[in-house]
């Protein structure tokens, strides 16, 4: 098998580098491959990705979040998973683990070294074995210590033309900010002060992809990432890479260029293992636009459905999930969505526009700021803050607005994660969120960062205790997911590549969505309402004379008769 046309890479390059003689071009992308080696004999891009299986599922988790004194951060996670989340973890997302100076590791001041804390390259290696690794390459900056940014300050190579110089000007006056920080941030030179972007903050200081040197320093990170065993890749806040006057400085053309050029590359090196997926917090269309032509990003965050999941579970109404989930978006095939609830960040509101009222967005936030939440906001181009997300555990939003927090808050939970597994796409699991993990309200008081209610650490000892329990939140929706995973790994109907159709388009209390797949179907039931409903199998499309069983609990169900369906009950039903 041929490796892909080395044309289509120097065509890629000439639309980020038109200036570009064809020698240079073919120049860079000669050095492009040299750095990452002899072209994988899996990579052809005319060949179908077949990278995702029925069976899998992304954990998310830090390299840290389980901390055991004995042991680095990545060697205690690797005992963790082994022990308690196999199942969990086909493909494991370790959040950002090279040495950093703030914001949970996004602000990477190292390309070459992990945080001590974590272990060497070695640990990631070894979490690797017998699965597939996910990792960020962070491309919008790197922290204000990082190499490029010293070599910028003193003007020497190669970090001279690396960072990204501006000024306050009215050419940026339409630039789309995901914070309410300062956009340009002013350090000190050897020759003087001089002002730079900083789109997410201060410490974070943006880089000039104009200057190829940037090209060139991501692929030998992700040269280094791939030979410890990473094949997934997720680029962080793609969409602000590119800039330009007198524009959003968003999903510039350049953008979409540069993740073809990204898959490019991992294709390359690997072929149909390497997956490229893209983190836009964007409206949905925006977001959907790292798919649509098929040769960029193989999967995209379903940035929507946590926001709208959580507000059907708060408010009881499923009308708004009902409606979007109607409109499933269809995709290039080899392409797919990330299907998710609880993450490292908050749950993003961008997502919402055009699809929630005012009135219940603002229903939303009030209802989660009884529960312990927070919302954080950026600045628009008028300098008014709006809501950006919302920060909480997904634990604690699932939590009963009265008197008794704890009121059905399993039941409400297991819905949310139960709803995910059955969509098109691949289901991924947030780590604090499998351990029914609260806001680490202390956590937050510490480092007075809104997010870090939802980035808990958990010690190994108390976690395996607390596991060992078998009356505890964790021990209950670990016991519950472990069986709904395994039960999904036999089901044809549920693969990544399955068709949705909605059932429940005009209701209110309840989500029905039947999954086809290759001549195999399932009809998955969800009660959003704290009352005991009823349902008839009959409406369900199936044959009369067949019972109905619900793979769940192998409980049946006998068509042409009512039965009852508990709060927030979810019934996974088939006729054999």
């Amino acid at each position: 098998m041929q490796a892909p046309s080395e044309e289509t890479l120097r065509n890629l390059l000439s639309d980020l580098y038109p200036e570009d003689s064809s020698g240079d071009l073919q120049a860079l992308s000669s050095q492009l491959l040299q750095i990452l080696g002899p072209a994988s004999v899996h990579a052809d891009p005319t060949v179908g990705n077949h990278c995702w299986k029925r069976d899998d599922v992304v954990l998310i988790t830090y390299a840290d979040s389980v901390v055991d004194d004995a042991k680095p951060g990545l060697q205690g996670l690797c005992s963790f998973v082994n022990r308690h989340l196999a199942i969990f973890a086909p493909v494991i997302h370790v959040l950002p683990f090279l040495e950093a100076t703030s914001d949970g590791g996004f602000a990477v001041s190292s390309h070459e070294r992990l945080e001590s804390r974590h272990g060497d390259w070695s640990d990631l290696a070894a979490l690797a074995e017998g699965r597939r690794l996910m990792a960020d390459l962070v491309l919008n900056h790197v922290s204000a210590s990082h190499p490029w940014v010293r070599q910028f300050l003193r003007d020497e190579e190669p970090g001279r033309f690396c960072v990204l110089e501006a000024a306050p000007d009215p050419c940026w006056d339409d630039v789309v900010r995901p914070r309410s920080s300062a956009l340009f941030t002013t350090l000190q030179g050897s020759e003087g002060c001089r002002q730079v972007w900083t789109t997410f903050g201060p410490d974070q200081v943006d880089l000039d992809w104009r200057c190829s040197e940037v090209l060139l320093g991501f692929t030998r990170l992700l040269k280094q990432k791939l030979a410890h065993g990473v094949r997934w890749i997720r680029l962080d806040a793609v969409g602000f890479v590119w800039k330009e006057p007198n524009t959003a400085c968003i999903h510039r053309p350049q953008v979409h260029r540069l993740v073809e050029v990204l898959r490019y590359l991992l294709t390359h090196a690997c072929g149909g293992q390497g997956v490229v997926v893209t983190e836009t917090n964007v409206p949905e269309q925006e977001n959907l636009s790292y798919l649509r032509s098929g040769c960029e990003a193989h999967l995209a965050y379903n940035f929507p459905l946590p926001p709208l999941l959580m507000e059907a579970t708060m408010s009881g109404s499923a009308d708004l999930l009902n409606s979007w989930l109607s409109r499933w978006p269809q995709l290039p095939n080899s392409t797919a969505l990330l299907n998710f609830t609880a993450c490292h960040d908050g749950v993003g509101l961008r997502p919402l526009e055009g699809l929630m009222s005012h009135q219940r967005l603002l229903n939303l936030l009030i209802a989660c700021e009884q529960r312990g939440g927070l919302v954080s906001h950026r600045r628009l181009a008028d300098g008014v803050e709006v809501p950006y997300e919302i920060n909480i555990s997904w634990w604690s939003a699932m939590a009963d607005g009265g008197v008794d927090p704890a009121h059905l808050q399993r039941e409400r939970f297991l819905l949310t994660e139960l709803l995910k597994l059955v969509l098109p796409g691949i289901p991924a699991f947030y780590l604090p969120a499998l351990l029914a993990s609260p806001n680490d309200l202390g956590r937050f008081r510490q480092s007075g960062h809104r997010r870090d209610l939802n980035r808990p650490q958990f010690k190994a000892a108390a976690l395996e205790r607390r596991l060992d329990d078998p009356d505890s939140d964790a021990t209950a929706v670990l016991t519950t997911l472990r069986r709904a995973l395994s039960v999904r790994a036999e089901l044809q109907a549920l693969h990544p590549d399955s068709r949705l159709e909605v059932l429940s388009v005009d209701r209110v209390d309840r989500v029905v969505l039947r999954c086809s797949h290759q001549g195999h179907s399932l009809v998955a039931v969800h009660n959003f309402t704290p009352s005991r409903l009823t349902f008839d199998p009959t409406l369900l499309g199936g044959r009369d004379d067949v019972v109905w069983v619900d793979r769940l609990t192998d409980q049946s169900f006998i068509p042409r008769r009512r039965h009852a369906l508990e709060p927030y009950a979810v019934l996974w039903l088939v006729q054999s």
